[in-house]
């Protein structure tokens, strides 16, 4: 008795080249239309893996990590130099979502550099500025700013230690004159120092000490006096 089969169902043809279209696994080059190009691993028609993308217009090129299509993992960015015709490095570090996320070092200029943490492509946790004039900060950050506890420290070796806010002193810190030998103990209000006390601190050691010793306070409540000051500036930014 003759067994009949059911005809196999053929796949559109239209179906069966857009298959062979979508991109997958490791591709060698693969160009945009505006110039920039892509090498590396997909998935699903997106970016996915390992692999390096050039754009042609902005002169950069990202090395690293991808995920669905964005930078994601670790990975280096770099920009093309148009003195030298070559490429420097202005950041490496982790992404997460296209933007910088977690650890990662960004190049401001030759001298001038950031490591630490960042969030949403700012920096933000602790983090070490170096600056072109020499300075260094080193603490905590908050929307690509100083903010909460650190420290600076100046290239004349001076150096401050206290909160921030803003990018700016603001609350109770030290700052450490040693060029002269002195030290300043007090409340700042952006970026502004309102009250302390100034005492002597490593005089005989300082490069270039004060002509006289800071004489000694006569006030019957000197602790007092600075109490209430303090007091007053914290209530005064409180209700900022």
């Amino acid at each position: 008795m003759p067994i009949s089969k059911c005809p196999k169902k053929l796949e559109p043809l239209w179906k069966v080249w857009d298959q062979k279209a979508q991109k997958n696994g490791l591709r060698h080059q693969v160009y945009a239309v505006n110039g920039d190009r892509y090498v590396g691993e997909w998935k699903d028609n997106m970016k996915h893996g390992k692999g390096t993308q050039i754009w042609k217009k902005k002169g950069a090129i990202y090395e690293g990590d991808w995920k669905l299509g964005k930078r994601d993992g670790y990975g280096i960015l770099s920009l093309s130099d148009q003195e030298t015709g070559k490429y420097r490095k202005v950041y490496s570090g982790w992404w997460k979502g296209d933007k910088k996320s977690g650890y990662g070092v960004q190049f401001f200029g030759p001298t001038e550099y950031y490591e630490g943490e960042w969030c949403g492509n700012q920096r933000s946790g602790w983090g070490r500025m170096y600056y072109s004039n020499g300075n260094i900060y080193e603490g905590q950050w908050r929307n690509d700013k100083p903010d909460g506890e650190g420290m600076l420290r100046l290239k004349n070796g001076n150096r401050y230690e206290g909160y921030w806010q803003r990018g700016l002193k603001n609350g109770p810190g030290r700052f450490f004159h040693l060029d002269h030998g002195q030290l300043f103990e007090g409340f700042w209000v952006d970026g502004v120092a309102k009250c302390g006390t100034m005492i002597d601190f490593g005089r005989d050691e300082a490069p270039e000490p004060t002509q006289f010793p800071i004489p000694e306070i006569k006030l019957l409540d000197p602790d007092g006096v600075l109490e209430k000051a303090v007091a007053m500036f914290t209530k005064t930014q409180e209700g900022d």
